[in-house]
């Protein structure tokens, strides 16, 4: 075999690397040997070039002997010829081909003669002659050779090169000493900071500006998917003799239009995994001009829950994503228990009485079930819809080896729950390896995209389709989006609401959608963290402080300025400047005044962070203490300590201080926030959940996670004061408290009595990152 590889001009280490790889040399071997049967022995290394180029690019080998027969017979000789000719192959899987459209399309028999490359080459340098005597040399050659291939497609590439440098050098004449000079690079207009790595990126589901858009990622050749229709050039794609007429009739249904799905089980929340699969499928179908379902996988009714359905179209919606229709699995129920019974009678699926532990895992026993007669199969699968076998008694099985080795996947399964749409009416219920290829198909979904995990599925996806002679689509597989410091499988936060460690799935600790949401996060920071993740084949597992950078970009533009104090200390203005309280004008976003202004009141009385005061100032300590003034902020005073107050243990209770006006006054070394008259207000702030960065790996936590929660993951002030701008705020408003943090305002709020989650802090602490 190696003799034989380098026989047709592989170097000898190449020839070694390919009989490693033991389908290519089986491929390339029978490829030779055709080759020498009609050649001879000796093979000269431009055919063995093409035989090698053929066997590792070709995708189906059925075609092999086929196209190795033009190569052969010296009808494919150039590169762009088998590139055509594979190209061709791709797009026409099914036999009988037809030759005379194959040697058309491959430009067999076409032969070029140097007066058409003459002519064409002439024709293409008249059309640029200005340009070419302005530029001389500097002007692009290669556009020339471009334009002139286009003209005539089979011919040669280096005679046109060839043909291109004469006629060059007859119009120009030789070079001279400025044209080897190297052409100067225009300048690149400089983009301002702010305006760098700026495209478009979904938010609210329409296009707006971050960093590279995930509908940028997710439109044009990046991701080298099928075009609808066009499913049979995917690798691995299963072709019958059904296979095109079936994708005629499913591009007459769609109009060539791309069909993702959402398609979430609904007995539990979405989490920040969900989300990257929501931008991927709905950013998927709005970048390619297509439609997206949110359809429900609801074959499981014991776990199955009303308000898990509202919840996840709730948030579908609030990331920006209008379905275009909302389905369920259920809705198809009566289809897919007509073909379970036509797969029976096509001898495809059997009824089987072994029990869920002895099929369990990857090597169970073989069912002895298996080969028995269809009809009675058909019997006793009406037996099971009919309540006659009790659950875990009989389930219905596929014959077919799945890629991970698993062996006749269960299609249905005996279940006595009523189901939340169907009631009563069913007491046998579908699969996940049943149902989903199947609804795809009902629903004429071309790309059916899911994690990375279902890959092993791929093989029953085709399988089942193919069985049905019903139309396939193509299952893609992307890497999971994780998180660290957290966990996101529904059994675990189960655990964690009924210990007590979390409220409820919407705590602001977890990273559930609904959490996120209720903690302030913007949908906008949740797309473009989807965005900055990017569409990846590896699972992406990501630091929490990244999605919070993405938050702090979304909230500095959207979140309105407002002041607050967590640590109150009082402050009396003993020569308060007028009669009676008077209201400041706050801008809402200082860098932006355009934005608008909110009025606070300042009164004799102001409250200050306990930690804005010192009685000593230390060396680089810049704000309030006996002798170093600071300014207030908005109001246009300065302040400077009179008088300190303390209580019997000598805590510092109260300031008396003075008032100048800032214009008259020494400009002060820091200006602090303050409010006056304010609102008592409750605000929680949020710490991560656990202490470890994997709380489920039991190398880092032998504990179990329950043991990693951090004991100061919640810190509640109860008597927060915040200026009584916020009073009208509703539920998820958001603002900035200025040095504080952006904060959202929680749905526990009631009157009198607001509460606010701090979403992030302003800035991002060095120690988590």
């Amino acid at each position: 075999a190696l003799r034989l590889f380098t026989g047709i001009g592989l170097s000898e280490a190449k020839a070694r690397e390919t009989l490693r790889n033991g389908a290519l040399s089986a491929l390339l071997r029978r490829a030779v040997l055709q080759a020498r049967s009609a050649l001879g022995p000796a093979l000269d290394k431009a055919t063995g070039t093409l035989l090698y180029n053929a066997a590792a690019r070709l995708k189906d080998p059925k075609h092999l002997g086929f196209l190795v027969g033009y190569i052969a017979r010296r009808q494919i000789l150039t590169d762009l010829q088998l590139n055509a000719a594979l190209e061709y192959l791709r797009s026409h899987p099914l036999e009988p081909l037809d030759a005379a459209d194959f040697e058309q399309a491959c430009g067999v028999g076409v032969c070029i003669t140097p007066e058409q490359i003459e002519e064409a080459v002439e024709a293409v340098i008249s059309e640029h002659r200005a340009e070419l005597l302005a530029e001389r040399y500097h002007f692009n050659m290669g556009l020339l050779m471009g334009e002139a291939r286009n003209r005539l497609r089979w011919a040669d590439g280096k005679t046109i090169k060839n043909e291109v440098d004469l006629q060059v050098l007859h119009l120009l004449g030789p070079k001279t000493e400025a044209d080897l000079e190297k052409k100067p690079k225009a300048a690149k207009a400089r983009l301002a900071p702010a305006e760098k790595q700026k495209v478009a990126v979904v938010e609210n589901g329409d296009v707006g500006i971050e960093t590279q858009s995930l509908l940028e990622q997710l439109r044009g050749e990046a991701l080298k998917f099928h075009k609808p229709g066009e499913n049979y050039k995917t690798e691995g794609y299963v072709v019958t003799p059904n296979t095109m007429a079936l994708l005629k009739q499913h591009l007459a249904i769609t109009g060539g239009q791309v069909r993702t799905r959402f398609p979430p089980e609904p007995n539990g929340i979405l989490h920040i995994g969900h989300a990257k699969a929501i931008n991927f499928n709905f950013g998927y179908a709005k970048a390619n001009g297509g439609v997206c379902f949110l359809r429900y996988d609801d074959t499981n009714p014991e776990k199955e829950e009303e308000k898990y359905f509202t919840a996840i179209r709730e948030m579908v919606e609030w990331l920006g994503y209008q379905p275009y229709a909302v389905t369920h699995a259920s809705d198809y129920f009566d289809q897919l228990y007509t073909w379970a019974l036509e797969l029976i009678r096509r001898g495809q699926a059997y009824v089987c009485h072994q029990k869920v532990e002895e099929i369990k895992g990857h090597n169970p026993p073989p069912s002895p079930w298996r080969d028995r007669p269809v009809e009675e199969s058909l019997l006793l699968f009406e037996d099971m819809r009919k309540g006659k076998f009790g659950e875990g008694e009989a389930t219905l099985r596929m014959k077919l080896v799945m890629e991970d080795g698993k062996m006749d996947p269960v299609a249905y399964r005996v279940k006595f729950t009523p189901h939340h749409r169907t009631g009563d009416k069913w007491c046998i219920y579908p699969t996940y390896d049943y149902t989903h290829c199947l609804c795809d198909s009902i629903e004429h979904i071309t790309h059916s995209l899911c994690t990375k995990e279902f890959q092993a599925r791929r093989s029953s996806y085709f399988w089942l389709c193919n069985a049905l002679d019903v139309y396939c689509p193509v299952q893609w597989e992307y890497g999971r989006l994780n998180l660290l410091y957290t966990v996101v499988s529904k059994r675990k936060i189960i655990r964690l609401v009924e210990t007590g460690a979390v409220r409820d799935w919407d705590d602001p600790r977890l990273f559930t959608l609904t959490a996120l949401r209720r903690r302030g996060f913007p949908p906008e920071a949740i797309n473009n963290f989807c965005a900055r993740v990017g569409v990846t084949v590896a699972q992406a597992t990501m630091e929490p402080h990244l999605l919070e950078a993405c938050a702090r970009e979304v909230l500095n533009e959207q979140a309105p300025r407002a002041m607050a104090v967590l640590e109150p200390l009082k402050v009396t203005i003993t020569n308060f400047p007028a009669p009676k309280a008077f209201e400041v004008l706050v801008p809402n976003f200082p860098a932006d005044e355009s934005r608008g202004f909110h009025k606070v009141p300042l009164h004799p009385t102001v409250y200050i962070e306990e930690t804005d005061f010192r009685e000593e100032a230390d060396k680089g300590y810049k704000r309030l203490a006996p002798g170093q003034p600071v300014g207030l902020r908005h109001a246009g005073y300065v302040i400077a300590v009179q008088n300190v107050i303390k209580d019997v243990s000598g805590r510092v209770i109260e300031l008396e201080v003075t008032c100048t006006k800032s214009d008259v006054a020494e400009k002060p070394k820091a200006f602090i926030h303050w409010v006056s008259e304010p609102l008592t207000c409750e605000v929680r702030l949020y710490e991560r959940l656990f202490l470890h960065k994997n709380p489920e790996d039991p190398s880092e936590v032998p504990g179990g996670f329950l043991s990693d929660l951090n004991p100061d993951s919640l810190r509640v002030v109860h008597n927060a004061l915040v200026d009584s701008s916020v009073l009208s705020a509703q539920p998820f408003d958001k603002f900035q408290f200025e040095r504080l943090g952006y904060f959202s305002v929680d749905p526990d709020s009631k009157e009198g009595k607001m509460v606010f989650n701090r979403t992030v802090t302003l800035k991002e602490d060095p120690g988590k990152a």
